[in-house]
């Protein structure tokens, strides 16, 4: 490879490297407590973090149609597995 490639990929990779830590808060988790019962109706909106260096579990992030509250939901709940499931769908179709 040469050198001139080595230092653009490596360039990448520094980028991604500090954007994916500055989306997180303190260099950490932003969701600590999730919730589990299903509130699938009241979402608007879903934003999802995959796993880093900082947080070992992805974040789902659900932004709430009544007044816009962000509301982390448990990525383990078989509800959530389903809205995922569901909003992957309609955005590849």
């Amino acid at each position: 490879m040469s050198v001139i490639k080595t230092v653009a990929l490596l360039s990448l990779l520094t980028i991604y490297e500090v954007v994916s830590v500055g989306d997180q808060v303190g260099d950490r988790c932003r969701c600590i407590n999730k919730e589990t019962k299903p509130i699938g109706r009241h979402i608007a909106m879903l934003e999802v973090k995959p796993q880093n260096s900082h947080c070992p579990e992805p974040e789902i992030i659900a932004t709430l149609k009544r007044d816009g509250q962000r509301v982390c939901l448990d990525p383990k709940a078989p509800w959530v597995r389903k809205v995922l499931e569901r909003t992957n769908a309609t955005q590849t179709t």
